[in-house]
Formats: structure tokens, C-alpha cells, sequence
């Protein structure tokens, strides 16, 4: 099986070859423009599917509220801004993504949840938020970033860094599938293809062992089966506290 897969993987990186020119020239910065109208589509049809997660994870943002003031959250890799409707009212909003083409989305989202303090939009990468302070936000949220970024290690770094002690990090990702089944199998396959379509989107990480490994007092995490295509089925959700 292993055999098969990396010679189908092979294959696929052949006809591959003609998007790994166009990214090596540079020119794919012209797809990431029009990204954010793609993922905008998938996002709200993703919020219907996994709505209850949503609702039942991010139930417990208020509880890192620190007594007297209100909640000060961070979400990384905003995108379109489909997690508002989830965040408590009163809550103050720090957003960031490395796609700058997102903005105009999330202020039609800001609209619609007048109920946030909006604080600012910040163009950075999860592995670099220097312009963020140390110790400075009481949560830090992410969906379906973590596939995305160069390097989770140093992303999680970052939002440990930006946590204040007793802070949390809130997360649903897509992960890689159980080994010798058939969505590990076309994962590996098709991932090189994907990797374009999803703008940099990696459909094979282990995304709990860099969670395991991160440094959090407190990890609680588990595994489910999403009602989406295979290929993105498997997911972990969950927090970890500073």
C-alpha cells in the first residue's frame, strides 16, 4: 500500500508541475486574491455543518475573562470572520491574517455582530505576531489555520507568547486520517494538488502531537469524524490553557 501511494503521489506531483512553475514565478499571489471569495463560500456552508461544535466549544470563551473586565481575544488567521456569532458579547477583538484581501469580508461580518468591540486588523503570520504584545490577550482562537502556516511549533510559540498566564487557545483543525484507511491513503495522494487549491492547506499534519508537545499546563483535545468530505473529515477540537 505504501508503494501504491507514493507512486500515485509522484504522479500527481508530474501534473503538478505547471502550478509549481506559476508559484515559482511568483504568480500565484494572483489566486490569493481571490481566495478569500472561495473560502468565504466554504466558510459559511462549514459554520451550518459544524454549528453545534462551534457553539458547545466556544461556550466556555467567557470563562478566561479575567473578574471585573471583559474578555480580550485573538483570533489568528480570521479570514472571513465566520467565528463572530460565536464570541460573548462585550468581547474585544483582535484580528490578524496574512491575506490582507480578507478585509473587506470581515467588515461586512463586524456589521453584522455589532455586539463586539472590534480592536484592530493586523496583516501578520502565525509564526510572527510580533506586533502583538506578550501577555496580552485572555484568549487566542483558530479554525482551520493551523494546515495552513509554515510552521506549527513556532505558530504555537507565538500564541503561548501572546497569552497571558492562565490564558487559553481554542482550536478545531482538519487533521491527517488513521493510517491504512482509505482517506489516509488519497490524503497523501492528492495533497500535492491541494496544497495549491487551499492555498498552502496541509491535509496530512499530526496537529495534536504539536499540541502534546507545546508547553500548555492543560490540553483538552478530542477526535471526531466532521460531516464533510473525506478528504477533510477528520478534525480535533478543543482548548489548552497557559
Amino acid at each position: 500500500m505504501a508503494l501504491i501511494m507514493q507512486c500515485c503521489t509522484f504522479v500527481v506531483n508530474v501534473l503538478c508541475v505547471p502550478l509549481h512553475l506559476i508559484d515559482a514565478l511568483g504568480l500565484f499571489k494572483i489566486y490569493k486574491r481571490i481566495f478569500p471569495i472561495i473560502l468565504n463560500g466554504f466558510a459559511l456552508s462549514y459554520n451550518k455543518k459544524m454549528h453545534e461544535e462551534k457553539k458547545e466549544l466556544f461556550r466556555s470563551l467567557s470563562d478566561f475573562a479575567p473578574a471585573g473586565r471583559k474578555l480580550t481575544l485573538l483570533e489568528l488567521g480570521c479570514g472571513t470572520g465566520t467565528n463572530f456569532e460565536f464570541y460573548p458579547a462585550g468581547c474585544k477583538v483582535i484580528c490578524t491574517d496574512p491575506n490582507p484581501q480578507f478585509q473587506r469580508f470581515l467588515t461586512t461580518n463586524m456589521a453584522k455582530n455589532d455586539q463586539l468591540a472590534y480592536e484592530k486588523f493586523v496583516v501578520a503570520s502565525g509564526e510572527d505576531m510580533s506586533s502583538v504584545e506578550d501577555n496580552s490577550v485572555d484568549v487566542v482562537v483558530c479554525t482551520l489555520v493551523l494546515c495552513t502556516v509554515g510552521s506549527v511549533p513556532q505558530t504555537l510559540r507565538e500564541i503561548h507568547r501572546v497569552l497571558r498566564p492562565g490564558g487559553a487557545f481554542f482550536f478545531i483543525e482538519h487533521v491527517v486520517a488513521a493510517p491504512s484507511t482509505w482517506t489516509f491513503f488519497f490524503q497523501h495522494v492528492l495533497q500535492p494538488a491541494w496544497y495549491y487549491f487551499g492555498d498552502g492547506c496541509q491535509i496530512v499534519r499530526e496537529t495534536w502531537k504539536d499540541l502534546e508537545e507545546a508547553g500548555f499546563s492543560e490540553l483538552k483535545l478530542r477526535h471526531i469524524q466532521a460531516p464533510l468530505v473525506a478528504l477533510i473529515k477528520p478534525h480535533i477540537i478543543g482548548y489548552s490553557v497557559k
